[in-house]
Parts: structure tokens; C-alpha cells; sequence
């Protein structure tokens, strides 16, 4: 079995949380399962949705887990081990309080920054240099407020301006599964609202 390259969404299963800032990577997996037609079935033994794709000439795996945020990182090991998957072939995609509503960033490696759902993965993977794409959701301001602020859902302008970073985060999926990293961050990082990058397209 060869090993496709896996893109996990992070969030919390059910319709009680599905609108909810926290499920941010939830909503571009979504994006990216229906670009490709795919339609994701629950894996027991994986503890995650799944669904096997070509994107872009590329085989990949979609993966959502259904173990809440908090305890992502089983799902995560679980999908990674049984695909036979290294760090290098992983994109985690989640919510960044840390980023306005409207950015999105890639990055390789780096520290947890406090999220739940990376913190997991970590807790359950040895190497953790693997791609992430950082969705902004903005910061409530206090500390104390984290937890309502990303378990409720963000305003009609917020929203639009999250999924407007999810799209644009979308266009640049196939350099970053031809890896390229460097033009995929370079395109996401300079792309305006309308979704026009540095050069002009």
C-alpha cells in the first residue's frame, strides 16, 4: 500500500460544535473533500472520518477525527501508523487565536502554541515537524475568555472573512502537495481578500 499524503482537520464531532470557531480546520477539510468530490466514512479503528483522494495528481487522505480536540492526537498517530505516514507527508489544519479572522498561514515544525488539538498530536507523535496551516479566528482578549470565545460561533463579518482565508488557503494546496512550501507560503502569505497574490494573480 503506497502512503498518500494526509490532510487532518481539527475540530470537535457533532452538531453541537460545527459552527464554532474551534472547527476551523473541520470547515477546510470540508473545502477540500468537496473540490474533490470525496465523501468522508467513519473508520472506527482510526478514530477519524476518512476518505482516500486524488488531489491535484496527487494520492492523499483526508482525515477528521471524531475523538474531540482534545484527544486528536489518537486519531492522528493511529491514521499516521497505519498509512505508514512520516511527519513530512502531514498537513494539520486548525484554529489560531493568535491570527485575525481572514489570515491563514503555513509553516513546517514549531511549537504546539498552546492548542489542545496540536498538543495531542504531539502527546502522541515523536517527530512534529509537520505542515500546518494556522487559521485565523482572532483572540477574545482575556485569557479567561478563550474557551467560550472558540467553543461559539463567530459573527456574520467574522465568518466571511474565515472562510475567505479557507479558499485562499485552498488555491494554494497544489504547490504545497507538489512541495513546494516556499511559493505555497509565499502565495498564501501576500494573498489580499479578493484572493490575488503578489504576482498579480
Amino acid at each position: 500500500m503506497s502512503t498518500p499524503f494526509l490532510i487532518v482537520g481539527l475540530g470537535n464531532p457533532g452538531a453541537r460544535y460545527a459552527e464554532t470557531r474551534h472547527n476551523a480546520g473541520f470547515w477546510f477539510l470540508d473545502r477540500v473533500a468537496a473540490q474533490s468530490g470525496a465523501r468522508l466514512r467513519l473508520q472506527s479503528k482510526l478514530q477519524a472520518e476518512v476518505a482516500r483522494v486524488t488531489l491535484h495528481g496527487h494520492d492523499c487522505l483526508l482525515a477528521k477525527p471524531v475523538t474531540f480536540m482534545n484527544h486528536s492526537g489518537q486519531a492522528v498517530r493511529a491514521v499516521m501508523d497505519y498509512y505508514a505516514a512520516g511527519a513530512e507527508s502531514v498537513l494539520v489544519a486548525y484554529d489560531e487565536l493568535d491570527l485575525p479572522p481572514g489570515v491563514a498561514r503555513l509553516k513546517q515544525g514549531g511549537g504546539h502554541g498552546g492548542h489542545n488539538g496540536l498538543r495531542d498530536i504531539f502527546r502522541h507523535t515523536a517527530d512534529h515537524n509537520f505542515l500546518r496551516l494556522r487559521i485565523g479566528i482572532g483572540h477574545p482578549g482575556t485569557r479567561d475568555a478563550v474557551t467560550g470565545y472558540v467553543l461559539s460561533r463567530a459573527n456574520a463579518e467574522q465568518e466571511r472573512l474565515i472562510f475567505s482565508a479557507l479558499d485562499r488557503a485552498l488555491a494554494v494546496l497544489p504547490d504545497l502537495l507538489d512541495g513546494d512550501l516556499a511559493d505555497a507560503m509565499k502565495e498564501l502569505h501576500t494573498m489580499n481578500e479578493d484572493g490575488i497574490g503578489a504576482n498579480g494573480v
